[in-house]
């Protein structure tokens, strides 16, 4: 279970495994999609609670969650709605979250730069926000005074 600070513009967000998270290969784990374990990892540091929903059970599901895990990624519950939840076949089953990212949407998953794009659309440049958040310490601007400014020197 993660321990993220849940802000209260949090979302709670389900996320497919198979195609959304890694190329298909079921019932293999398939290469990991461009930028996702940076962004889920963004996501989850930006407050939101992260549910691994999957059509993977047993040892499978067990599995894509341990390669999440190896990749810095643990989820706040895995397919239900939170960690102590408890699953009966008497009752349909429907996820409360308010988010669902799947490689099954109408239009099909656009990728996670998009993703991000989505959710946080004044949340600053996804490549500096996920792909390299250190990126702005490696730019050092150079302070320009006023008089040099105004003398048009640099």
């Amino acid at each position: 279970m993660s321990n993220h600070f849940i802000s209260p513009d949090s979302k709670v967000i389900a996320v497919d495994f198979d195609g959304t998270i890694v190329e298909h290969a079921y019932p293999g784990i398939g290469k990991e999609m461009l930028f996702a374990f940076a962004t889920l990892k963004a996501l989850q540091a930006k407050g939101h609670k992260l549910i691994l929903w999957t059509y993977r059970h047993g040892d499978l599901l067990q599995e894509a969650v341990e390669y999440c895990k190896k990749n810095g990624v643990e989820f706040y519950a895995v397919n239900r709605n939170f960690p102590e939840e408890e699953v009966s076949e008497k009752v349909a089953r429907k996820l409360n979250a308010d988010i669902f990212i799947d490689d099954r949407n109408i239009g099909g998953f656009r990728g996670w730069s998009e993703v991000w794009q989505m959710l946080h659309p004044d949340g600053g440049d996804f490549f500096h926000v996920v792909v390299n958040p250190d990126a702005h310490n490696n730019y050092k601007k150079e302070e320009v005074s006023f008089f040099k400014r105004f003398l048009g020197r640099k």
